[in-house]
C-alpha cells in the first residue's frame, strides 16, 4: 500500500505549503541533524497505511477527563447524546471504535503545540537563499501566543500586534455556559416527532479531544478552541438551546465513508486510534481520539443533511472539527481527515435530492471536494478562495478548472489573486457568478462550506471579510433551495472573528436579516478581473452568464471612477495604518519584515519566499 503522507514545503509542480512545513520539534534548531526528520521537513517516523507512528500503543479513558468533559446536570439527570458520560469510562460499550487515551491532558490546562512561525506563515520555494533563515532557532524566549489568533508577540506588548486581543485572556471562557445547556436541549432525528424544526444544530464534546499532542513551538491553529468559541457565542447571544434543537451524535459508517474515500484512506484513519499521536501530513495530526472525532463529525453533517431534505428540519449548521473540504479520495491533508460536504452531499442524495449545491467559502480550495465531484454533474461546487497562481494552499482551484467528462461546468472557482479581498469583492462575486448559476442549476439543498479564514484578523487568511459579509452571503444563498440550507464548519483560526461569524450566519438561519446592504458592493480591482476571469470561462458552461460578462466588460472598460473599484491590499493596509483590526503585517509592508524586526532586532535580508 502506498503512503499518502508527503511534505507540503512546496516546489513547482507540489502542493504550497499550509504552514507547517517542519518536523517542529522543540529541541531542535533544524540545522541538518533533526533526529525527528530526514532532513527535508518529513517526519522519518515508520508508517501503517500512510500514518506516521510516532508512538503506538492502546490505552484506556481516563475517569478523570472524563468527568473534566461532562455536563453539569442536576443528579439524577440521563446522560444526554453530546457529552462523556463517566460511566463508559475505559469501556466504550456502545462505541467500540472511540478510544481516548489516558495520556491526554485536559485541554483547557494548556496550549496545544503547533510548528514555527515560518511554518504557519511563509511559503518556501525551490530556492535555498533563506536556509540559514530558521525562527525555531532564533526566536526570542521573551514571547507569548495570542490565545484568539495564535500569533507570536514580545512580552512588553500587551496586545496582541495581529488580532488586538488582550494578552492572556480567554475567548473560549464562556464555553461552560453552552455545556450545561446540552442537556437540556431538544433532540431531533428520524425518529422523533414529525414536527417542523427551524433549525438544528450538530455537536459533540467528544471532538474537542482531537488536538495535536506533540509540544511544538508555536500553538497549532487548527485547536479545540475553535469550537469552545463559537458555543460560547451562541449560548451568550441567547440561541442556543432555546432557538435551536440538537442532533444526536453518531459516528458516520465505513460503509458511508467509502461512497467518498477509498478504503484505505478510511482505514488508515482508523488505525489512529491505536497511536498516541500521528501525522498524515507535516501540519495534518492525529491522536487517539481523532478517528472518534472525524467518524462523529461526518456522522453529524449526513444526518443534517438528511434531515433537512426530509423536511424535519428547515436548515442546520454542523459545529464540527476535524473540517473536511481539503480530504479527498485517498488523501488527508490540510487539518482534514474526512471530507464532510461530500459525505453530506451523498447523504442529501440519498435520502432524495436530486442536485446538490455546495458554496465553499473558505479562504482555502477545497481541493478534496472538488476532486470527489470533478466527474459528478449531480453536484454543483462553487469555490471562493485566494489563489494567486497556485503559491497560496493548497495549489488548486483555478478558474479553468471546470470539472471532467460529464461534469464539466459543475466546478465553479472563484480564485482570488492577492490578500485583503473583502465584504465587497464577495458579494459582487456571489451577484454576478455564484447566484445566477445556482438559480439556473436548482438544487434541491445547499450546502456552504463555511470556514471563516478569510475573515479580519485571521492568522493564515489575511482578507478582510466581516460578521455582516458572511451574514449578507448565508442569507442570499436560503433561496437557491427555498430555505434548505446546511452550513459546516472548515477552518478559520481567529476565535473572536469565527465566533461572531459563526453566530451571524445562524442568526440569519433562524430567520434574522443581514445586516449588509447589497447595494454598497463596489469590487475591488482586483474583484472585478478576477470575476471578469470567470465569467469568460464559465459563460460556455452557463449560458445565463453571457449577458452578464457583457455589461462587465462594459463596466470595466470605462474605469475605475465610474465603477469605483479600489485596490484590495492598498485598502486594508490604509485602514491598518489607521489602527483598524487586521493582520498587523501590512503596517510593516511584509510579514517578514514584522517577524525579523520585532524577534531579531536585525535588517531583514533579500527574499524570493513567498507569503502564505
Amino acid at each position: 500500500m502506498t503512503s499518502n503522507m508527503r511534505p507540503l514545503n512546496s516546489k513547482k509542480g507540489e502542493v504550497p505549503s499550509h504552514g507547517r512545513e517542519n518536523c517542529g520539534v522543540s529541541d531542535q534548531a533544524f540545522h541538518g541533524n533533526c533526529q525527528s526528520c530526514d532532513g527535508v521537513g518529513k517526519p522519518s517516523y515508520p508508517r501503517a497505511n500512510g500514518v506516521s507512528l510516532k508512538e503506538s500503543g492502546t490505552c484506556s479513558f481516563s475517569c478523570d477527563h472524563a468527568n473534566a468533559l461532562l455536563v453539569d446536570v442536576p443528579k439524577g439527570s440521563p446522560a444526554r447524546p453530546g457529552h462523556i458520560d463517566s460511566a463508559d469510562c475505559g469501556q466504550h460499550a456502545k462505541n467500540e471504535s472511540c478510544m481516548p487515551c489516558n495520556d491526554l491532558q485536559q485541554e483547557s490546562d494548556r496550549e496545544q503545540a503547533g510548528d514555527t512561525l515560518d511554518d504557519l506563515f511563509f511559503f518556501n520555494d525551490e530556492e535555498d537563499d533563506d536556509i540559514d533563515w530558521e525562527p525555531s532557532a532564533r526566536l526570542a524566549e521573551n514571547r507569548w501566543f495570542c490565545l484568539n489568533c495564535t500569533m507570536p508577540n514580545l512580552d512588553e506588548v500587551k496586545h496582541c500586534l495581529n488580532c488586538h486581543e488582550l494578552k492572556g485572556s480567554e475567548v473560549a471562557a464562556g464555553y461552560d455556559v453552552f455545556k450545561t445547556h446540552i442537556a437540556r436541549a431538544a433532540l431531533v432525528s428520524a425518529d422523533t416527532a414529525p414536527v417542523l424544526v427551524s433549525t438544528a444544530i450538530g455537536f459533540d464534546e467528544r471532538m474537542l479531544l482531537h488536538s495535536e499532542m506533540e509540544m511544538k513551538p508555536n500553538p497549532h491553529p487548527e485547536r479545540p478552541n475553535r469550537l469552545r468559541a463559537i458555543a460560547a457565542s451562541l449560548a451568550a447571544a441567547g440561541i442556543f438551546p432555546s432557538k435551536c434543537a440538537l442532533v444526536p451524535p453518531r459516528e458516520i459508517t465505513k460503509e458511508e465513508l467509502v461512497m467518498v474515500h477509498t478504503s484505505d484512506h478510511v482505514e488508515s484513519v482508523e488505525q489512529t486510534k491505536n497511536m498516541l499521536y500521528s501525522y498524515f501530513t507535516s501540519d495534518t495530526y492525529a491522536n487517539g481520539h481523532s478517528a472518534c472525532a472525524a467518524k462523529l463529525a461526518a456522522g453529524l453533517c449526513a444526518d443534517l443533511a438528511s434531515l433537512i431534505v426530509s423536511g424535519r428540519v428547515r436548515n442546520g449548521f454542523a459545529l464540527v472539527r476535524p473540517p473536511g473540504h481539503h480530504a479527498g479520495v485517498k488523501q488527508a491533508m490540510g487539518f482534514c481527515l474526512h471530507n464532510n460536504a461530500a459525505v453530506a452531499a451523498l447523504a442529501a442524495q440519498k435520502a432524495g435530492a436530486k442536485k446538490v449545491l455546495i458554496v465553499d467559502w473558505d479562504v482555502h480550495h477545497g481541493n478534496g471536494t472538488q476532486e470527489i465531484f470533478e466527474g459528478n454533474k449531480s453536484v454543483l461546487y462553487i469555490s471562493l478562495h485566494r489563489h494567486e497562481d497556485g503559491s497560496f494552499y493548497p495549489g488548486t482551484g483555478a478558474a479553468d478548472e471546470v470539472g471532467d467528462l460529464d461534469g464539466k461546468g459543475f466546478s465553479v472557482n472563484i480564485p482570488w489573486s492577492c490578500g485583503g479581498v473583502g465584504d465587497n469583492d464577495y458579494i459582487f462575486a456571489f451577484q454576478h457568478v455564484v447566484l445566477p448559476i445556482a438559480t439556473e442549476f436548482a438544487p434541491d439543498i445547499t450546502i456552504i462550506s463555511a470556514g471563516f479564514d478569510a475573515a479580519r484578523g485571521d492568522p493564515l487568511g489575511c482578507c478582510d471579510v466581516t460578521p455582516a459579509g458572511y451574514s449578507q452571503m448565508t442569507s442570499m444563498l436560503t433561496a437557491c433551495s427555498e430555505g434548505k440550507l446546511l452550513v459546516i464548519l472548515e477552518g478559520g483560526y481567529n476565535l473572536r472573528s469565527i465566533s461572531s461569524s459563526a453566530t451571524e450566519v445562524v442568526k440569519v438561519l433562524l430567520g434574522h436579516g443581514p445586516s449588509y446592504g447589497t447595494d454598497a458592493a463596489a469590487p475591488s480591482k482586483e474583484g472585478m478581473q478576477t470575476v471578469l476571469q470567470v465569467l469568460d470561462i464559465q459563460q460556455k458552461y452557463w449560458p445565463v452568464l453571457v449577458p452578464i460578462f457583457a455589461s462587465l466588460q462594459v463596466q470595466a472598460q470605462q474605469g475605475p471612477t465610474s465603477s469605483n473599484y479600489v485596490n484590495a491590499e492598498n485598502m486594508l493596509k490604509r485602514r491598518m495604518l489607521t489602527g483598524g483590526p487586521g493582520p498587523v503585517w501590512w503596517k510593516w509592508g511584509s510579514k517578514r519584515l514584522l517577524y525579523e524586526v520585532l524577534f531579531e532586532g536585525r535588517r531583514p535580508r533579500k527574499s524570493k519566499a513567498k507569503g502564505k
